[in-house]
């Protein structure tokens, strides 16, 4: 059996919950992404283990509008036609809520005092403030959940490998709308770029003993 590339150290460890917004997770969303529904009581158990063991917690939002980027070609949804993922644009989802689309969802909420990182790309480093928020708070382990795993998540967790965190993505806490992209993703993280645990295992370790 292979060693594990580092150990789970919680006193190091941030929660970064990537682009669990309306416009990807409700039913009948521009991005709808089904899988990820079926997250959000895993990812909540992280949060509020995270919470209480005083742990930081940081929230991002992918962004889109109002002027056109090269992302659009592979995601015309962000164009105006359905405007996802605009700040300030609400619409009304399948489940009978209106909300905005940009937001995370409610089931998710970030508390007073956690970050949320506005992006306008896939990857939650590029051109943000997250990694001067990590280190501002002596963060060097990341846990990431949220999705789309081989899109954003992946790409969270590849820029974070070449700032030196160790990231750790959570199999169950991640979701994609192809499970074969999804398989072949995990696995390509957990050989090169970092591990790859069930939140059980993460919450584990997160809990005194």
């Amino acid at each position: 059996m292979e060693a594990e590339p580092f150990v789970l150290e919680p006193e190091r460890q941030a929660l970064l919950v990537v682009d669990m917004q309306n416009d990807f997770v409700r039913s009948g969303a521009p991005q709808e992404v089904p899988d990820a529904r079926e997250t959000i009581p895993v990812i909540g158990a992280l949060l509020d283990a995270f919470r209480a063991a005083s742990r930081p917690v940081v929230f991002t939002r992918f962004s889109a509008g109002p002027q056109r980027t090269l992302l659009w070609n592979w995601s015309p949804q962000c164009g105006p036609q359905l405007r996802s993922c605009w700040p300030g644009v609400s619409r009304l989802y399948e489940d009978g809520e209106e909300l905005a689309g940009h937001d995370v969802i409610p089931e998710l909420e970030p508390c007073e005092g956690e970050t949320v990182v506005d992006k306008y790309g896939y990857g939650s480093f590029h051109n943000t403030m997250l990694e001067d928020v990590l280190r501002a708070r002596a963060v060097s382990q990341v846990v990431a959940v949220g999705t789309v795993t081989q899109i954003c998540v992946e790409e969270t967790v590849r820029e974070g490998f070449h700032r030196g965190l160790e990231m750790v993505m959570v199999r169950d806490a991640v979701s994609s709308f192809d499970p074969e992209l999804q398989r072949a993703t995990l696995r390509n993280i957990e050989m090169k770029f970092g591990r790859v645990d069930d939140s059980n295992t993460v919450l584990a370790a997160l809990t005194p003993r």
